[in-house]
């Protein structure tokens, strides 16, 4: 018997999603064939056909391993927030989404790093069953932080508040998508491009004077 035939099965099953994890990343959903899959992953089809059953099963498994608790600690640091029992800052909102995904960005070693470049990937290629899944595991959170951001910009009418906060998720999504591209502006650190709390730090700035920005004209006559 091989040492590979006595290894634990939870461990097949993460060694798949994590190949799996980096492969999409690289090369997209339908640039990963399932003879690279293998390869990388020091398996047999047989094997991820045993964990997963099918292609759209495994993507959909490496999303909900990341997704899943990362959604929980976003509502978990919103909790914390709103158990204070006082009014909450944009900013502070806006910390509570962001600061969990920008922690992988800092995550090399444990994947964390290639799930956040293919969690902006899938936001810039036309995978819409994919984008689908993603709509629904976000939509219990994004329905909870939609709701405590009307409650901190109560004068800002509701349909101005959507596109504030798609352009707001769409500013994230390319940051973890992007963050090589940090290295093309004049006077960045290399090492900051993986700095979570600076990347924070910024992010949320940018974010919260886009967010509370005083309204135009034209937009308050749309409204």
């Amino acid at each position: 018997m091989t040492l590979r035939a006595v290894k634990p099965q939870h461990e097949t099953r993460t060694r798949i999603l994590d190949a799996a994890e980096e492969l999409f990343m690289l090369h997209g959903f339908e640039g990963t064939s399932m003879r690279q899959l293998t390869s990388k992953a020091g398996v047999n089809l047989a094997a991820v056909n045993y964990h997963f059953g099918s292609k759209d099963a495994l993507i959909e498994a490496v999303f909900r391993r990341r997704l899943d608790p990362m959604n929980a600690a976003r509502l978990a640091a919103l909790d914390a927030l709103e158990s204070a029992g006082r009014p909450l800052a944009p900013e502070a909102i806006i910390r509570a989404f962001i600061g969990e995904s920008l922690r992988m960005v800092e995550d090399a070693k444990g994947g964390g790093r290639n799930f956040s470049r293919l969690l902006g990937r899938t936001y810039t290629e036309p995978a819409k069953p994919i984008r689908a899944l993603i709509g629904q595991l976000y939509a219990p959170v994004m329905a909870r932080f939609k709701a405590a951001l009307e409650q901190a910009l109560p004068q800002m009418p509701k349909e101005e508040l959507v596109w504030r906060m798609h352009f707001m998720f769409g500013t994230l999504s390319y940051t973890l998508a992007a963050t090589d591209t940090v290295q093309l502006i004049a006077g960045c650190k290399p090492e900051d491009r993986y700095d979570a709390r600076l990347l924070e730090d910024r992010l949320a700035a940018f974010l919260a004077a886009g967010l509370t920005a005083a309204l135009k004209n034209a937009v308050r006559k749309a409204a």
